[in-house]
């Protein structure tokens, strides 16, 4: 009996979701989907390209600009697969391991991300608030350093997660919330005791999206403070004007982000289309935006942009 049972758990299979009772309509979703998917990419490449191939731009408010390019291209292309197979083959099963791997994927681009904004963050509140040792603080070496630190944080917390979700087994309905896999949602679906994965999940979010997300704050605070304190009204506003770019893209992250967790355990049955609509917001409109507004904020990066098209 025990054989079977595990043959059972080892050939296991998710079922991920689209937007419930719209089946019929699926083929006009994937055209929004497919759109927002080619926008984030190629927004996200072209901001690389410039930075990379311009030396002018070579500065750390660009670098942290490239970091947080590369990973909202990292999280389109981790969510694409999953997401275009069903509105577009209704393509719906999930192995295990495909299932823990691209979890992996999703929540550690999702904590790297977090890192990536408070560091730019810390670039703001240098740049305001101690402006002379603004290039001797943040060197590039030690920029390397932070980002180095950072990433292997959003690594290390997650990588646990599938090696916990692996040692359960699966006997309750397989249906997903999601059309991509997310540990809370997956974690929900064991007939094992989940107490380990509810108590770690909820470490993981305070260490490294509340606690960011704290810093960012109390960053804006000192910023604040400063310019605040400066005679000149329009240099109090040209240096509030240089972060309108990245409390965008702190609200656009945080805001989903943390709504959607807090709906994961504390919602109930109502919440499930918000809590769908959520998951696309948090993983969908950042790495679609976000190269938006900086190339429309930042004089040099547009200007680059569209000498560079016009060529």
């Amino acid at each position: 009996m025990s054989a079977v049972n595990d043959t059972k758990f080892n050939s296991a299979v998710f079922r991920l979701t689209g937007i419930p009772g719209q089946d019929d309509v699926h083929l006009w979703i994937t055209i929004p989907f497919c759109l927002t998917y080619v926008i984030s990419i190629v927004g996200n490449t072209v901001i690389l390209f410039i930075i990379k191939t311009d030396p002018r731009l070579h500065e750390p408010m660009y670098i942290f600009l490239s970091m947080l390019a590369v990973t909202d291209l990292a999280l389109s292309i981790a969510t694409m697969p999953t997401t275009l197979g069903i509105f577009l083959f209704n393509t719906r099963e999930i192995s295990l391991d495909a299932c823990f791997a691209q979890l992996f994927f999703i929540h550690s681009l999702s904590k790297i991300e977090s890192s990536v904004l408070l560091l730019m963050a810390f670039d703001r509140f240098i740049a305001i608030c101690n402006p002379l040792r603004y290039a001797s603080i943040l060197t590039l070496p030690r920029i390397a350093k932070m980002g180095l630190v950072l990433l292997l944080r959003g690594v290390a917390v997650i990588f646990p997660l599938p090696f916990l979700l692996k040692q359960f087994r699966y006997c309750r309905a397989n249906v997903l919330s999601h059309s991509y896999c997310l540990h809370q949602d997956v974690m929900k679906r064991a007939c094992s005791d989940i107490r380990v994965n509810y108590i770690y999940g909820l470490f993981l979010t305070f260490f490294t999206v509340g606690l960011d997300s704290l810093l960012i704050c109390l960053s804006y605070v000192m910023i604040l403070k400063t310019a605040l304190s400066v005679t000149s009204h329009a240099e109090c506003l040209r240096a509030l004007n240089t972060c309108v770019s990245h409390l965008c893209a702190v609200l656009l992250f945080y805001t989903p982000e943390i709504g959607l967790a807090v709906i994961h355990r504390f919602g109930n049955s109502s919440s499930h289309l918000l809590q769908i609509l959520l998951g696309y917001i948090s993983l969908l409109v950042p790495p679609l935006i976000n190269p938006i507004v900086y190339s429309v904020k930042s004089k040099h990066l547009h200007a680059r942009i569209i000498r560079a098209f016009i060529k």
